[in-house]
């Protein structure tokens, strides 16, 4: 285990890369990437390599720390790290960024580690499947990822426009490709995001697995960080015991987290689901006190009784009905 080091959110968005420049040279080194990308070697631990993809935003927001997701979760755990980090959203397409990795090859440096990981979400994921080619065998953690922004694969997928004109066609290029020498790719995305749902169905593979987090959103790295789920999940996959079952075990944290909670409300609210809007607020309310979900606990008895309807005593409701309003975790 590393020094614990926090950044503070006061920072500029140059004074934390400073930072980060800075903890990367004390934990190995730093290289600048040209003007927008930077990558960061932990040499702490002889057994484990996670490979994390970052842009300055999603770093800041991904832990409480202030440090990128997986550089943190590295240095707790006593793993080696490599942080790339972008300054601005470029999915990490860069000659800069590709002769990088070409050296890493070249000099045979994944090769020292047992376990390599590599990490990212959104953009980051992307970046995360297509630089995997670089180790075989490498297991990959790609939250709601870009298979492409390719027009002529992706037309559909609007976004991005700025992209449009940078090429997903040379080097590194095509995700689903890069991903066949991986020894695991865990797939996580949000059915309920149309696009990235497209996106995740164009890596397929015996090694794949596409885990479905409904209501996971846009932003649904940040979410898993912030409710604990992917340290755990990354130390699991270390050891060799990740399943799909341990996943969605994992996730049914999401039953304690409000944010995610306060979608399904928005979700069965919108609907106009009274029911089960009235489950879920009462199994909400049970753990917590949360005034947004009295209020409409209130607002849907009134409906039922309205409608000549009355819910069951609270003795009988369940600690799941979370999980009522949203199926079942695989769903």
């Amino acid at each position: 285990m590393s020094d614990v080091v926090s950044l503070s959110e006061q920072l500029t968005d140059e004074e934390w890369y400073a930072e980060i420049e800075q903890i990367g040279n004390r934990d190995g080194y730093f290289v600048p990437l040209g003007p927008h990308h930077g990558a960061a070697f932990g040499d702490i631990g002889e057994d484990v390599l996670v490979v994390c993809f970052d842009t300055v935003t999603s770093a800041r927001e991904g832990s409480a720390s202030g440090l990128p997701f997986g550089m943190d979760e590295a240095r707790r755990a006593g793993w080696s790290y490599l942080s790339l980090i972008a300054r601005k959203p470029t999915w990490f397409r860069d000659p800069t960024v590709y002769a990088f990795f070409d050296r890493l090859i070249d000099d045979d440096f994944f090769a020292d580690y047992e376990t390599v990981i590599f990490y990212g979400a959104g953009s980051c994921a992307y970046a995360a499947a297509a630089y995997s080619v670089a180790s075989p065998e490498a297991i990959v953690f790609a939250l709601a990822p870009q298979a492409t922004l390719d027009p002529e694969i992706a037309p559909w997928d609007d976004r991005f426009v700025q992209m449009r004109r940078t090429s997903f066609t040379d080097r590194y290029g095509y995700a689903p490709d890069m991903i066949e020498a991986a020894s695991e790719v865990w797939i996580i995305y949000d059915p309920l995001q149309e696009l990235d749902a497209m996106h995740a169905v164009l890596f397929h593979g015996d090694q794949v697995q596409r885990i479905r987090h409904r209501h996971g959103g846009a932003r649904i790295g940040t979410e898993l960080q912030a409710m604990g789920v992917m340290g755990p999940l990354l130390e699991m996959a270390v050891e060799g015991m990740l399943t799909e079952t341990a996943i969605y075990r994992a996730l049914r944290r999401r039953k304690d987290y409000l944010p995610y909670l306060r979608s399904l409300l928005n979700r069965v609210h919108i609907e106009e689901r009274y029911w089960l809007t009235a489950l879920l607020c009462r199994s909400v309310l049970k753990r917590k006190n949360a005034p947004r979900f009295r209020h409409h606990l209130e607002l849907s008895e009134h409906k039922l009784l309205q409608e000549g309807k009355l819910l069951p005593s609270t003795s009988n409701d369940s600690d799941t009905d979370a999980d009522k309003v949203n199926g079942p975790a695989s769903a």
